[in-house]
């Protein structure tokens, strides 16, 4: 009986020995597992930075090459008049072929910050005309206007007096949290103009890296580089115009106000006028992303919602703002966003029947 006892007490205890060591190499199995799949995680990530470090080296390199004289015999963009087209215009934000490929699985986006509102060029009439604007034109209330006008003085003037219903260091510092106005007229960043009192509620769900820039010294908005959101804010220009815009520069390029009037109606061109002109900068705003391709159900499903949709669901991305100084140095980065979120880049939401032109 007790050699009976004893061989069942060994069998229990080689059972739970066998329990033990398959709990044991499951959990090292497990951890093995989860090592090898965070390694090979790591790795495509590497991978990936690698391919868009390279593809915004590349598209650096694409400015760059932008100051350099065309070798000869290089063949030139014609228009469908026939007419050449200027290189640099198609710095507007359409899905670039670099010359120096990237990775077809990668988007890369240019925008010339001729195509944005500069704000520390906007003299205070011409705000005056913009808050007026965007408070509704003839509907806009002449106290706000003027509220927000003062509230900008003073933000951007040299001196800390207090303007008639204006905003200075009292006002800013009792805020919670409290912040000193700038009492400069050169702003750091676009997202400064949410600090000016009021501006925060008109500008609200505006993309203001898309819309606005501090750099440079461009007073006019360049209409084969503008963007959505810029264009939207500027006096004179309809929803139904800005579309039409966009279809012509596809096409050609808009060469002088004879060729805005082909597009913008002389009621809306009176007020256009002196926003517009035909400069470049050498400030620009890079984008590079991994491209997301829509299932077709999703396309589907859009085109039934929406015959104007945008084909590229992507919001954000990799972001560079830089200035080229030529094609024997590299840029200037002045602005690196991770995430930084795009523009508007939906292809023109007219129909070809529908055009202006």
């Amino acid at each position: 009986m007790s050699i009976r006892r004893q061989r069942g007490a060994v069998i229990i205890i080689v059972l739970w020995t066998a329990v033990l060591l398959t709990v044991l190499v499951t959990a090292m199995a497990s951890r093995v597992r989860l090592s090898a799949q965070t390694t090979a995680n790591n790795r495509d990530a590497g991978l990936a930075w690698a391919e868009l470090m390279g593809a915004v080296s590349h598209a650096e390199m694409e400015l760059m090459l932008e100051r350099m004289e065309l070798p000869v015999g290089e063949p030139l963009e014609l228009a469908d008049n026939g007419e050449v087209r200027t290189p640099a215009y198609r710095f507007n934000g359409r899905d670039l072929q670099l010359s120096y490929p990237v990775d077809e699985n990668l988007v890369v986006r240019i925008y010339d910050h001729a195509g944005k509102i500069n704000l520390n060029r906007i003299n205070r009439q011409d705000m005056q005309v913009l808050i007026t604007h965007w408070l509704g034109g003839l509907d806009a209330e002449p106290e706000q206007v003027q509220e927000l006008l003062v509230a900008w003085t003073d933000w951007t003037d040299l001196n800390e007096l207090e303007g008639i219903e204006g905003a200075e260091n009292e006002y800013y510092e009792n805020l919670e949290p409290g912040y000193t106005p700038r009492n400069n007229p050169e702003l750091d960043s676009v997202e400064e103009l949410l600090l000016i009192r009021g501006f925060d509620e008109v500008l609200q769900g505006v993309n203001l890296e898309a819309a606005f820039t501090v750099y440079g010294n461009g007073r006019r908005l360049n209409l084969n580089l503008a963007t959505r959101e810029a264009m939207r804010l500027v006096p004179g220009l309809s929803e139904e115009t800005i579309e039409n815009v966009i279809a012509y520069r596809e096409r050609e390029d808009i060469n002088n106000m004879a060729e805005i009037g082909e597009i913008v109606p002389f009621e809306e061109l009176q007020e256009l006028a002196p926003w517009v002109g035909t400069n470049t900068s050498n400030i620009y705003t890079l984008f590079v992303y991994p491209r997301v391709e829509l299932s077709a159900e999703e396309t589907e499903r859009l085109e039934v919602e929406d015959e104007f949709y945008n084909p590229d669901p992507v919001t954000r991305g990799y972001m560079e703002i830089l200035e080229v100084r030529g094609y024997t140095n590299p840029p200037i980065v002045y602005h690196i966003d991770p995430y930084g979120a795009l523009p508007d880049t939906a292809p023109p939401r007219v129909a070809e029947s529908d055009l202006l032109f």
